[in-house]
């Protein structure tokens, strides 16, 4: 069995991430990773006449970069396993109209991420596939105006809400390579805890990200130390900051190896995104974008990314639901007989 665990499985053929994309807007490039990104725009349109449209030519670009990285051409993937923030995944099912190859659409809200490279690696470690891309997006505007308000209106947000990232990010997993490697994922379950507050999404996130992380170590045995960097996203900062209390109340102090995306991305200082950054781009673009070319400059070996997603719905939070949330993680290394 692969299973080492309710919820852990441990690949014994490491799929290895050859090749990665990303691109961003305007305000994710003024930020402390600007200089990190495959493509910043000039603005957030992107040449597009709406958001979606512009968030559609985001992953396709942040797809040509990881493809282009790989060595390979679109016709050679397998699988594409992709998704988004908007109603049906349009901006996903859009930007891959024309590409011609066997898809996947997913919807882990902010997970998406780290849900598609999970999956990517099953199917790769599985034998069924050569080369599959894991791709993902969000737009600040197009966000809005799906699950707020009209940018127009103005309305005023309180200091627990989080800015939606522009970008894109794109991961190209194969059977052979020179790393890094996913040598295990801890799936996550459903955790709910009565948040109904929709501008406090890292607190409604953060118990699905305690209580995956606290399956990874029990499941691998492993201890947060065993890892140069484990990182949510996105939390934000008042979610970060709930996590680390809770493994401080276990005894376990997780604050010296421990980050969000949503806190990396923006600088607060300089940059008006109150908790910090949030959406299905924002873990994509940190990872495609910073992490991953930290194992390239040999800054990282051993990496825990642990994308966090709100299950909810406009629909769900009018009606007065509370907010789901999840949490997959990926275990990434260096080593590719990291089985431990």
């Amino acid at each position: 069995m692969k299973k080492i665990g309710r919820q852990t499985v441990r690949f014994p053929s490491p799929p290895a991430i050859v090749g990665f994309g990303s691109a961003v807007g305007t305000k994710e490039g003024q930020g402390p990773l600007g200089q990190c990104f495959d493509f910043v725009g000039k603005d957030d349109s992107f040449g597009e006449k709406s958001w979606e449209k512009a968030e559609t030519a985001m992953q396709k670009k942040a797809l040509s970069f990881a493809l282009k990285k790989a060595g390979i051409q679109t016709g050679q993937l397998d699988y594409i396993l992709a998704g988004d923030l908007l109603n049906q995944c349009i901006a996903t099912s859009y930007s891959l109209r024309s590409q011609n190859v066997p898809f996947f659409g997913l919807y882990g809200a902010c997970s998406t991420m780290a849900e598609s490279l999970s999956l990517g690696a099953m199917l790769v470690d599985g034998g069924f596939a050569n080369y599959v891309a894991a791709l993902t997006s969000s737009h600040f505007c197009s966000a809005e105006r799906q699950y707020r308000n009209p940018l127009e209106y103005g309305g005023q947000k309180p200091p627990t809400a989080q800015w939606t990232t522009t970008g894109s990010g794109a991961v190209i997993l194969s059977k052979k390579g020179k790393g890094p490697y996913i040598t295990h994922v801890t799936t996550g379950k459903v955790v709910d805890k009565g948040i109904t507050d929709a501008n406090n999404m890292g607190a409604a996130m953060a118990p699905a990200a305690y209580a995956t992380l606290k399956a990874h170590f029990e499941e691998t045995g492993r201890e947060p130390a065993f890892y140069d960097l484990i990182v949510t996203g996105d939390l934000g900062s008042l979610g970060k900051e709930i996590v680390i209390d809770f493994f401080r109340r276990d005894g376990v102090d997780l604050s010296g190896c421990y980050h969000d995306c949503g806190v990396l991305l923006f600088d607060p200082k300089t940059q008006d995104v109150h908790a910090g950054g949030s959406g299905c781009g924002c873990s994509a673009v940190v990872l495609t974008g910073h992490l991953l070319r930290e194992f390239q400059q040999g800054r990282l070996k051993n990496l825990l990314f642990c994308g966090t997603g709100a299950l909810h719905s406009p629909t769900s939070t009018m009606q007065g639901e509370s907010v789901p949330g999840i949490c997959h993680a990926v275990a990434i290394s260096t080593e590719k007989g990291g089985t431990q």
